[in-house]
């Protein structure tokens, strides 16, 4: 380490906004951070009133924001008397993702030319748009019926959110922009390469976070599916093939020097180091301390939960799960993902469009729903519910599935069904660990991050009673910019590996969510409903009797009051 200061900074583009974190490599300090708003459609999302599964985004906003939150991260830091931008030794990027744009020969994003800018499908197509469905279950079906490998890796199904289901879509639904689209990059491939001032999609170092998990790539077979394949899907898709830069790399690679051009316009000097992409959660995973036997939740608008595992090891195939890929979170280690559609959507859909006014002004309903909710004992509402409202990603990897609360009464009420909504999230969590550890892979403690991590400690409380396990929660209220500024700090030198790097910059509060055994013996109860429902629902070939549920609730709800 050099005797100098030196600082990394962090860009995080997601679901909402753009976040900048600019930390002392030492010991991860943070010394500035701003975030500005996508300026288009809601909260940054371009959607479809006539087709609730279109999610879609203007790159052109990623750009602008960029800028605002740049200048404003910039002023901040210049505050600080040890901060200069001259010793600015990396940059890294995340985004969300599968987020894939349409691009021409050149890289541009087809939304950013003037014969496309008002089309959302030439726009970037976000990790939670849906309209893919029909595309996924026919690349899952098709790959299963040729008995190919490709779903090996990431579960046992293809998902509507990913690169390839939304490709195919837009190739038979959009055509004008199909045949525009020269290639297809991932959101986390084409800002580094906006960055070094090379877009072109042959020369873009491409992310094997993004490829691994929703590309169906893997050294195991030599890559992306083969071009056959692709082209049994559809005639000419394996274009795409042909213009992805190979191989897919770990994020802790250099994609290259910061442009001249982008460095004035940011205002920041030229040349500095800029790492390969990656998405959001998995750097969030590496900015909490993500390590063997640890599960991190990055808890949001949806989850993404992340482990990882030793190369030198043997780990299962585990059905259901997003991806078991070669460095796709840390070097030198498998990278499983996992994840719930919607966590943080679900509270925001129930507030936006539910619950009453009587709670008091519209930005406090969260609030005054937590306090009235955190006043109730598990149980006490005769309420369960499934975390379907966005479909399911982990286990069932079903995005047609729906929610559903059990149990209402003419009694029921809204602060009761915002905690059963809370505990609905919860439970799918610990479906999740267990899926995990039913093929061999311990999860020995779980550290959450994100802002409801942050902010709600009635859901963190839930967390734990649930999973009947301690809930730590990431020191750093900005994990996912911290972890790509981590790789920023690497590919800059400051620290020859990701580890070193972690144990100096990152940590955990002091403080974790401990279970209460009384609230997880009811919780045990409930869960036993929950499976019921989850199985009877998602599971194709269950005969399951549903008849003792509400009545099971009944006597939940009445031992609980009394």
């Amino acid at each position: 380490m050099s005797a100098q200061p030196a600082f990394a900074i962090g860009l995080d583009f997601g679901t909402a906004s753009v976040r900048i974190l600019i930390v002392d490599v030492a010991d991860g300090t943070e010394i500035a951070t701003a975030a500005a708003a996508y300026a288009s459609g809601r909260d940054g999302v371009i959607d479809d009133e006539r087709d609730p599964n279109v999610a879609r985004q203007d790159p052109a906003d990623h750009l602008a924001s960029l800028d605002a939150a740049m200048r404003a991260a910039l002023a901040h830091a210049a505050a600080n008397p040890r901060f200069s931008a001259q010793r600015v030794v990396g940059i890294g990027v995340d985004t969300t993702g599968s987020t894939p744009l349409p691009v021409d020969a050149a890289g541009t994003p087809l939304a950013m030319l003037p014969d496309f800018s008002a089309e959302p499908p030439a726009m970037a197509w976000l990790w939670k748009d849906h309209t893919a469905h029909a595309e996924a279950a026919e690349i899952t079906e098709h790959v299963r019926r040729a008995g190919l490998p490709y779903l090996t890796k990431c579960g046992g199904a293809y998902s509507s959110e990913w690169f390839w289901s939304k490709i195919l879509h837009c190739e038979r639904h959009h055509p004008r922009v199909a045949k525009a689209a020269h290639a297809w990059v991932e959101h986390c491939d084409w800002l580094p390469g906006w960055l070094i001032g090379d877009t072109r999609p042959q020369q873009l170092r491409r992310s094997i976070c993004a490829a691994g998990h929703k590309a169906m790539y893997h050294p195991s077979w030599g890559g992306l599916p083969a071009r056959d394949f692709l082209e049994s899907l559809a005639p000419g898709l394996s274009r795409i093939r042909e213009r992805f830069a190979a191989p897919a790399l770990p994020a802790d690679r250099r994609a290259g020097l910061l442009d001249p051009r982008v460095a004035a316009r940011l205002g920041l000097p030229p040349d500095i180091p800029v790492a390969v992409g990656a998405f959001d959660a998995h750097c969030g995973a590496v900015g909490a301390g993500v390590g063997p036997g640890a599960l991190v939740k990055i808890v949001g608008t949806s989850t993404c939960d992340c482990m990882v595992a030793p190369l030198d090891r043997p780990l299962p195939d585990i059905p259901g799960v997003c991806g078991i890929v070669p460095e796709s979170i840390l070097p030198g280690m498998y990278g499983i993902e996992a994840g719930q559609s919607a966590v943080g959507d679900i509270f925001n859909w129930f507030v936006g469009r539910i619950a009453p006014s009587g709670y008091g002004p519209a930005e406090n309903l969260h609030e005054s729903l937590t306090r009235e909710a955190a006043r109730l004992a598990p149980g006490e509402s005769g309420l369960l519910a499934l975390d379907w409202h966005n479909g399911n990603r982990t286990i069932l990897t079903d995005p047609l599935l729906t929610g559903l609360i059990v149990g209402e009464t003419l009694a029921t009420t809204p602060a009761e069904i915002y905690r059963a909504l809370i505990e609905a999230t919860a439970f799918g969590a610990l479906r999740i660990i267990e899926r995990i550890e039913e093929y061999g892979v311990e999860v020995a403690e779980v550290i959450n991050c994100g802002g409801i991590a942050e902010k709600n400690a009635l859901v963190m409380q839930i967390y734990a009673d649930v999973c009947n396990r301690p809930m730590k929660v990431s020191r750093s209220p900005q994990t996912c910019a911290l972890g790509a500024a981590i790789f920023g700090a690497v590919v800059g030198g400051a620290y020859p590996i990701v580890a070193d790097a972690q144990r100096a910059m990152t940590g955990c509060r002091p403080d974790p969510f401990v279970p209460n055994s009384a609230r997880a013996a009811v919780y045990r109860r409930l869960y036993a409903l929950y499976r019921a429902l989850h199985d009877a629902f998602g599971v194709a070939g269950q005969s399951a009797d549903l008849s003792g549920v509400m009545k099971e609730l009944i006597r939940i709800r009445q031992s609980t009051r009394l």
